[in-house]
């Protein structure tokens, strides 16, 4: 297989779990698309992939939009190489009292958390069909599982998600492009996260007990184990918790 054939595309990668799955596939050899909607946001870790020598690109999308998703796509097959891996990242997590879930946010949770889900997956194995194989990445989430207090539009996208990512293995496991869902059950160790816990706790970074945050470069490595997965035991769902977590 020639290098140029070993590209991951990474659709909703943000500064956490989207950046680490970037590092590992780029040290995998995988020559990186990460497209978020704004792109300028990706510069930090293009550049610094880029200083060890692995090639990657940043692409502004909005994954709502079908025609955009499609575009996308193309581009990089055209500039770049075929898609052999691609992760839909995307979230909409949001906590809201139900009674206050107005029809517009419950709507937006599920079009940029399981429409948009749809879309990538749909487009990006288009082009895995093409080349006869491929790898489709699908981050979840406790809601993928079920509906917590305040959680009924994000666990309505998320559980939507996790039954597109079922369909999607079941029709294209027999032609070889291997389709994982991924639940994070569990918080994630990022920025975003430890400020929301100062927040809710009053707890700062230093205070958070080690491992009870499951770090992003141990999730990049759960989606690269299960990309190079053989075809006779193919995993299409892996659960992962800090082991202090209550499940």
């Amino acid at each position: 297989m020639s290098e140029v054939s070993r590209v991951a595309l990474l659709v909703g990668a943000g500064d956490a779990i989207g950046a680490a799955v970037a590092r590992r596939f780029a040290a995998g050899g995988y020559k990186v698309c990460i497209a978020r909607r704004d792109p300028s946001k990706s510069q930090a870790v293009i550049d610094e992939l880029a200083a060890v020598g692995r090639g990657a690109r940043a692409y502004g999308i909005d994954a709502r939009r079908e025609t955009e998703v499609r575009d996308l796509c193309e581009v990089v097959e055209r500039d770049v190489g075929p898609i052999e891996v691609c992760l839909f990242n995307a979230g909409a997590n949001v906590q809201r009292p139900l009674i206050e879930t107005t029809d517009k946010l419950f709507f937006k949770a599920w079009e940029l958390a399981c429409y948009a889900g749809f879309l990538v997956g749909r487009e990006a194995t288009r082009c895995m069909l093409r080349h006869g194989r491929g790898t489709m990445l699908f981050t979840g989430a406790t809601a993928s599982l079920r509906g917590g207090k305040g959680f009924a539009a994000f666990a309505a996208a998320k559980v939507g998600l996790r039954a597109v990512a079922q369909s999607m293995a079941r029709e294209l496991g027999p032609k070889n492009i291997h389709v994982v869902h991924l639940i994070l059950d569990g918080g994630v160790d990022s920025a975003a996260i430890h400020q929301r816990i100062t927040a809710q706790t009053g707890t700062e970074s230093w205070q958070i007990p080690p491992d009870s945050l499951a770090k992003t470069t141990s999730i990049a490595e759960a989606y690269w184990f299960a990309h190079t997965q053989t075809r006779d035991a193919w995993t299409h769902e892996l659960d992962l918790r800090p082991s202090v977590e209550t499940w």
